[in-house]
């Protein structure tokens, strides 16, 4: 893994502005991008094979992490206003009420965010943060460059005091590269319920990272979605605006432009359900009509009805999360929930031995 660039750079500045305001905002930033290898073209091959090879099975399916190119970022900050979706402002909610409480059961400590996005809900924890008083430290990570810088800037204009050390990286290669914090402690966060987003291997995987990266007796603060009623999940997937769809096909422009794909959304539609058996939401782009589509010199073949599994969203039940955290070394402290009981945060704390 390779630290690239700290930004730092010059910028132009409107004459309304304040010079000396701005540079101390970037003296109090640093941007890391992290790679799986200082070869590119290595990695976007790696990447290529990966795409052929999800869509070579029987179910076709994608990473989730091709949502969130520059438009998928901006679609999906929209998703999270929409009426019908829930998740954010509950959540945000349950921050607005509690981040207090979370800020005193961990103490002072450096915020490490898992796909920090806008960090809208952060600021909550920040504000508490800062009422402890000492430094200010917060490390987002995402993997859009510009989301997370515009974010991070913003913040700074706001924080006075806080210092970012952003990472434009995967959940991996970050939870496998950041340093040591120089604060007594860190908190690990993942909010939005983005947990749901992976299969149950691949959360016991996500866990195994999260307790590998903590010192024991750090901090672990995790949002999940719960179940309910089908027509209340499917609503929030299939919007009446349409964002929904516009997010899950904005896929195909990305693998379009990424690996030299011939993709086109007139074939396919956006397709959002409740698996109630295995508690998930499941989003799929469904193809119309029986076409071929070449990627580089691949060549893959769509039958009507077919689709590509773009996302499956799973619903949880708390009881059920803290025996898998405990598991993992992750000892549960506390959880707060909303009045309807929709979503939960839960902090954990690597366990001292």
């Amino acid at each position: 893994m390779e630290p690239v660039k700290n930004t730092t750079g010059s910028k132009i500045l409107a004459t309304f502005q304040t010079p000396e305001r701005e540079v101390n905002i970037e003296s109090r930033l640093q941007l890391e991008t992290y790679i799986a290898s200082a070869d590119h073209h290595a990695v976007e091959a790696a990447d290529r094979r990966e795409v052929l090879s999800r869509l070579a099975q029987p179910q076709k399916t994608l990473p989730a992490k091709y949502f969130y190119d520059a438009r998928g970022s901006e679609l999906f900050e929209e998703i999270c206003g929409l009426p019908e979706y829930y998740p954010t402002r509950t959540e945000a909610w349950i921050l607005d009420r509690y981040a207090g409480e979370i800020a005193s059961a961990t103490g002072l400590c450096e915020l490490v965010e898992l796909g920090s996005g806008s960090s809208t809900k952060t600021r909550a924890l920040l504000d508490s943060y800062c009422n402890l008083g000492g430094a200010l430290r917060y490390s987002p990570i995402d993997v859009s460059r510009t989301i997370l810088t515009d974010s991070a800037r913003q913040l700074l204009r706001d924080y006075p005091t806080l210092r970012v050390r952003g990472a434009i990286a995967t959940y991996d290669h970050a939870l496998a590269s950041l340093p040591p914090t120089d604060l007594p402690s860190r908190m690990l966060v993942f909010l939005g319920s983005s947990l749901g987003n992976l299969t149950p291997g691949e959360c016991d995987r996500l866990f195994d990272q999260v307790q590998g990266f903590l010192d024991a007796g750090e901090y672990f603060l995790l949002g999940v979605d719960l179940h309910k009623s089908t027509a209340q999940l499917e609503a929030a997937y299939n919007d009446s605006r349409g964002v929904t769809a516009e997010f899950n096909l904005n896929v195909l422009a990305h693998l379009n432009r990424r690996f030299g794909a011939n993709f086109d959304r007139a074939n396919f539609e956006h397709w959002a359900f409740y698996n109630e058996g295995d508690r998930q939401i499941e989003l799929h782009l469904r193809c119309l009509r029986g076409h071929e589509v070449t990627i580089g010199d691949r060549s893959i073949t769509f039958t009507e009805g077919e689709t590509i599994r773009t996302e499956i969203s799973r619903k949880f039940d708390v009881e059920a999360v803290w025996q898998q955290l405990d598991r993992h070394d992750l000892e549960p402290i506390n959880v707060w929930r909303d009045p309807q009981n929709w979503f939960a945060s839960i902090l954990s704390r690597r366990r001292v031995r």
